[in-house]
């Protein structure tokens, strides 16, 4: 069996244009995913684009932080350009830790009994909606929870026990805070899910790395516009800058999702399973009707070229185009910047904080907040102490 599966891959590998190989990699004791290939300029270039994704000078290959949701994406970043993603290194060997040998924490083989109760444990979660990628992690994460349970002998869920596996299987082989708290929020919704007896709110997360967002000056925006010359490209762009969209709302967008009679576009089902209505601009408006007489989409609003919805891949590459015909260079500028750019230039222009979050889909204040930090207008008019000397 095991000689048949090798040999449907070779023929696989052989018949493939491009193969990707993903492996484990230890990075600035980090544990990363290392993303390997024959040297290929447009692969280059896409990869290069992903998001999270990053140059190692030192091991000379491109990587991304090793977790569930990186694996799922980047494998279906890569599939989706019809390429072959050799992923059996990732499942089969463990990335090697910094500090304690992962050698030394040998997990067992889960029980049936258990791997019934996460099955269970699967479609509670489904049942309470939560989104795909959540499930999977959290089954993931919560998997290897049992399996340190049964290393150790114990049915019943204690605080000491949640805290030891935190050392032994997360802190001490130097993974990443954000695999932690990927495995805090599935034990907690674990426990929750089985009415374990303790108190979850004991078991806090570790504080994540806060950078400030890259803003782009008005200047730049319109400079990108200017040097997209594509109507489709540049109605794109223009919408995720004059309706601060997420590219993944933007793509999403159906044509009956603009309301042009309120001036309003109707963001469904985003990101915590929220509507909202943002802002639909009368220049972007006209835009917008330009590129329908030319390009007529049936049924979202951006379509690829088969009819099907546009990408993700393709709309970062559009900007890229963009960014480097406008001359604007050394910074790292994605899809979301001008998200970002259009926060601050409204902040900017006065508009209250309030609305800023309503639009953006903010569930908390904090969040908007961060963009009274990047505002250069509000900074400029601070008076400095020194100048009162």
């Amino acid at each position: 069996m095991k000689c048949s599966i090798i040999m449907l891959y070779l023929i696989f590998k052989k018949n493939m244009q491009t193969v990707i190989t993903l492996q484990p990699l230890l990075h600035k004791g980090q544990n990363q995913i290392a993303i390997g290939f024959k040297y290929n300029e447009a692969v280059k270039s896409f990869i290069k684009l992903l998001e999270g994704v990053k140059w190692s000078q030192t091991h000379k290959t491109f990587y991304i932080e090793n977790s569930v949701i990186n694996k799922q994406k980047i494998y279906q970043e890569l599939r989706n350009k019809n390429w072959f993603v050799d992923y059996s290194a990732l499942t089969s060997v463990k990335a090697v830790p910094t500090k304690i040998k992962i050698d030394t924490i040998k997990l067992p083989t889960l029980q049936d009994s258990q791997k019934n109760s996460l099955e269970r444990f699967k479609k509670w979660m489904q049942q309470k909606r939560l989104s795909a990628n959540t499930i999977d992690t959290y089954v993931e994460v919560t998997y290897q929870f049992l399996r340190y349970l049964q290393l150790k002998n114990q049915q019943t869920i204690t605080t000491k026990l949640i805290e030891a596996f935190n050392y032994e299987y997360i802190v001490a082989p130097g993974k990443s805070i954000s695999y932690q708290n990927q495995c805090i929020n599935g034990i907690k919704k674990y426990l929750e899910y089985s009415n374990q007896g303790i108190d979850i709110l004991q078991i806090e997360r570790p504080r994540k790395e806060r950078n400030l967002p890259e803003v782009l000056s008005t200047t730049d925006v319109k400079a990108i516009f200017d040097n997209t010359h594509n109507l489709k490209h540049k109605t794109l762009l223009a919408l995720l800058y004059s309706a601060g969209l997420r590219i993944g709302e933007a793509i999403d967008l159906r044509l009956s999702d603009i309301d042009s009679k309120r001036m309003l576009i109707h963001i469904k089902m985003a990101k915590g399973k929220k509507d909202r209505y943002t802002l639909l601009s009368p220049s972007f408006l006209e835009l917008l009707r330009e590129y329908y007489k030319v390009y007529k989409p049936k049924d979202f609003l951006f379509e690829g070229q088969t009819s099907e919805q546009y990408t993700s891949s393709s709309a970062q590459q559009v900007l890229k185009n963009a960014l480097k015909l406008a001359g604007i260079k050394g910074r790292r500028i994605t899809l979301h910047t001008l998200r970002h750019s259009f926060a601050t230039h409204l902040l900017e222009s006065g508009t209250d904080l309030r609305y800023i979050q309503s639009l953006l889909g903010h569930s908390s204040p904090k969040t908007t907040m961060i963009y009274t930090h990047v505002s250069d207008h509000r900074i400029q008019k601070i008076k400095n102490p020194f100048d009162s000397l």
